[in-house]
């Protein structure tokens, strides 16, 4: 779709169900228009038989629709080139989401229609809500119809005014009762199937909350263009600000009950991390709260941010929220006394968005959540701390004492603060106290006078000690953070890299498990790994193991859950505390892959059930219909013979005695397809290829066929082909018999073939309506007819039993186009040598 300035504009009529009366609006805004000295054309409209829709038609300039030959039957559609001829103001087309018959210019009307506003033509057109390419599935749950004909939500999204054509369920009913939208022998029918008020109902909601999506936007654009930022609360939006806690919880629920209060309301989950990546929360506990949030129908949403509460606030004025939830603070009086909190700073600062402080049983309990945890060093790094704590600065300063001549009381303290940031590096913050309060005490004692005694003769000397007590404690601080941090950043850093390996693994590996289960090992250092499933007998199964795998979860070194029924299991490697996370996402990607083997294994026997009951089906079909109908042809014919009271002559005699043969072929080759085809479904064809001349192969299989006179071979002498001969000649008629229904009366069917690179290729072209792209596959579907069999003769088994017969003796079976029109059948099979 192209977009200039020039291009033509775009309403559309929006309406929840057929009868709603879109069509009535566009003709009405037709009419309207025209009589503002509009040139308004119709390009395309279907009245339904409704005679007030049909009086508005006569106001309006109708442009003649095309004929379209297709398989034989001419069919209309929208002229689009007489359109584009004319080149009105405005063109009126209805339904969309229409299919175009085959050999349009277009697939889609939608198609038709872009071609139009490129020219610079507006264009009112009508579609069902149903027909939207975003709610065909949520539709179809709805109604239990899927609509076929869809159009993609991007060209009804991008039309310059959309308007809603709403009724009312109960409504809509009655103008069905009264025979205003359908014939009344289909009232009641429709009543009780697609027209049920809940049906109803919930396509008129599900229009309405579409429509109010596509005016939130165009809100949003015009605030952008027009560059208002403050909050406009046209709708309940609500932002939970969630620290990840377990407050998160509460503050979430109370934020979904108070959208839910309103039509229209929403809300959604923040959390803000800071920027150099390392959260205080684990992944896990993320995921539960996004997980949370999606089951209170709320979304959930990560920020990076240095300020949490400027970057709340830049949120939820971006989504265009009018309240914010937060959780009462965790931290105790004093510390909110010495510096605001989250909340103080919110409120201060929210202007216009209402800030809400809901309270939690872990108010004022700072050990409460999953606050960030200062990371322990090692028992031996913090004893050698202490150790190093006091000595240090003991034998430091003894050292400097017997070298007083040397240095003076600024460059003896500097040597102890360097002594103290030392210990901090060592031990951590508190041996690092611990060092600035000895280093002070022994400049005191050995370095300021009086010398030996606790009490200090200059009172600058006073708060010099002071300030490298303060300076020492300071500078610990600040080196033990650095530290801590570092080692946090190490540790993201490790973790990040193993879960890249991971996702790379399970992108190469698709649903390997034991692929997952190696990375797992080579991760961990393990023996053995494996996927544990517990059976109702209380036993433990493998579904999936590699290397030394520990039988059961109690056998392991390291497992984890995975879900109600198995368990990941490891023998060996490392156990740390710290890699429980990791373990955790090894178990979350083996949990979505055992899912996904189980959703494809449910696929499966869906499948083959729903083609079991199509087969049941086509069966009932075929028993009511074509082998009911050559039955009594032939008992027709027999009881007319057996009459005693008809005279019949010789030619009636041989005329009815063909009737009975034809039926016997008919039905003899109808339970033949029937038995190859249970046959080939069942895994029971074998196959004993021999060494096949395919001249006389073709010859035997065109004796028996009727019409085969109108058939030409032509094969390259000496053609020999490895098959079994009885499924060839089979497969030969078939798609002969085939060839020869749509290959019309004064045309021939030709059969070539030739070898080459080891195979033997037999093509069989006719000379027919030949069959769409997009639709050669499904012609060897059993029972598929594409709804173009002269007479419905036939159940649709023949080709489906030719490729599953042939698949059997090694070959293969496509179509191609036939040059000049027409379909031709390529039979592949393995080349022989030929006979001495």
């Amino acid at each position: 779709m192209t977009g200039s300035a020039d291009r033509g504009r775009l309403r559309v009529y929006l309406g929840a169900a057929p009868g709603v009366g879109k069509t009535y609006a566009m003709l009405d805004e037709g009419s309207r228009r025209r009589q503002r000295g509009t040139d308004v054309v119709i390009g395309y409209v279907e009245t339904h038989g409704r005679s007030r829709t049909a009086e508005l038609l006569g106001n309006l300039e109708v442009v003649p629709r095309a004929s379209v030959t297709y398989r034989g039957t001419d069919q209309t559609e929208m002229d689009l080139a007489a359109i584009l001829a004319r080149r009105p103001d405005v063109v009126l087309v209805d339904e969309l989401a229409h299919t175009n018959v085959p050999g349009s210019r277009h697939e889609k009307r939608w198609q038709d229609v872009e071609a139009l506003r490129d020219a610079g033509i507006e264009v009112v057109t009508t579609v069902n809500v149903q027909h939207l390419e975003s709610l065909n599935d949520v539709a179809a749950s709805i109604t239990g119809v899927r609509q076929r004909e869809t159009v993609p939500d991007e060209v009804v999204r991008g039309a310059d005014q959309i308007e809603l054509v709403d009724m009312s369920a109960q409504a809509l009913r009655r103008r069905m009762a009264h025979g205003n939208v359908y014939p009344a022998d289909k009232v009641d029918a429709a009543l009780s199937n697609y027209f049920r008020e809940g049906n109803l109902t919930a396509l008129r909601e599900l229009a309405l909350l579409w429509l109010a999506d596509q005016v939130d936007e165009g809100m949003e654009r015009y605030r952008d263009q027009h560059e208002i930022t403050g909050t406009w609360a046209t709708r309940e939006r609500i932002v939970a600000a969630v620290s990840g806690g377990p407050e998160s919880l509460t503050v979430m629920r109370r934020a979904a009950r108070i959208a839910s209060r309103r039509a229209g309301g929403e809300w959604l989950a923040l959390y803000v991390t800071r920027p150099d990546g390392l959260s205080s929360v684990g992944p896990d506990r993320l995921e539960a709260l996004r997980t949370k949030a999606e089951e209170l129908d709320g979304t959930f949403h990560t920020l990076v941010g240095d300020d949490p509460a400027e970057a709340i606030l830049e949120f939820a004025r971006a989504e265009n929220a009018n309240q914010v939830l937060l959780g009462a603070s965790r931290r105790s009086r004093i510390a909110t006394l010495v510096r605001p909190g989250l909340g103080e700073r919110l409120i201060a600062t929210s202007g216009d968005v209402d800030v809400h402080i809901v309270t939690h049983d872990y108010a004022r309990q700072r050990g409460a959540g999953p606050a960030a945890r200062r990371p322990t060093l090692s028992t031996r790094r913090r004893v050698a701390g202490f150790v190093f704590a006091l000595l240090g600065p003991t034998l430091l300063s003894l050292a400097m004492r017997s070298t007083g001549d040397l240095h003076g009381l600024p460059s003896e303290s500097m040597a102890l603060m360097a002594l103290v940031v030392a210990t901090a590096l060592i031990g951590g913050l508190v041996p690092a106290v611990v060092a600035a309060l000895t280093s002070g005490l022994l400049l005191n004692l050995l370095f300021t006078p009086p010398l030996f005694r606790l009490t200090i003769a200059e009172s600058g000397n006073v708060v010099a000690l002071v300030l490298f007590v303060a300076v020492g404690i300071a500078v610990a601080t600040v080196v033990d953070h650095s530290a801590r941090r570092a080692s946090e950043a190490r540790k993201a850093r490790a973790e990040a890299d193993a879960l890249t390996v991971l996702a790379h693994s399970l992108l190469n590996s698709s649903d390997d498990l034991t692929g997952l289960l190696g990375s797992a090992c080579e991760l961990f250092g393990a023996d053995g790994a494996a996927i544990v499933r517990r059976t109702d007998a209380g036993r433990a199964e493998p579904i999936a193991s590699i290397g030394d795998a520990p039988a059961t979860a109690d056998a392991a070194d390291m497992s984890t859950v995975i879900d109600d029924e198995t368990t990941l299991v490891l023998r060996g490697g490392r156990h740390t505390a710290s890699e429980r996370s990791l373990l955790n996402a090894f178990a979350a990607y083996a949990k979505v892959m055992t899912e996904r083997r189980r959703a494809r294994a449910a696929e499966v026997e869906r499948l083959r059930l729903s083609e079991a009951d199509r087969t049941r089906t086509a069966l009932l079909a075929a028993v009511s219909h074509d082998l009911r109908s050559p039955l009594a042809a032939a008992k027709a014919s027999v009881s007319t013979l057996r009459n005693p009271d008809l005279a019949l002559s010789t030619e009636d005699r041989t005329e009815l005695l063909g009737n009975i043969e034809d039926s016997t072929d008919r039905l003899t080759a109808l339970v033949t397809n029937l038995l190859d085809m249970s046959r080939i479904h069942t895994g029971a064809v074998t196959a004993h290829p021999t060494e096949v001349n395919l001249d006389h192969a073709v010859g035997d299989a065109l004796t028996h066929l009727p019409g085969s006179e109108r058939i030409a071979v032509d094969l390259a002498p000496e053609l020999y082909a490895l098959a079994d001969p009885g499924l060839l000649d089979r497969v030969l008629a078939n798609i002969c018999e085939n060839a020869l229904k749509y290959t019309p009366a004064d045309a021939a069917v030709r059969i070539d073939g030739v070898a080459a690179e080891g195979r033997v290729f037999v093509r069989i072209s006719d000379h027919g309506p030949g069959v769409a792209d997009h639709d050669q596959d499904r012609l060897f579907a059993p029972f598929q007819r594409l709804g173009d069999v002269p007479g419905q003769d036939g159940v649709g088994l023949g080709l489906a039993v030719a490729r599953g017969l042939t698949e059997a003796m090694g070959g293969s079976i496509r179509t191609e186009d036939t040059p000049g029109g027409g379909l031709t059948f390529v039979i592949d099979l393995p080349r022989a040598q030929e006979l001495p």
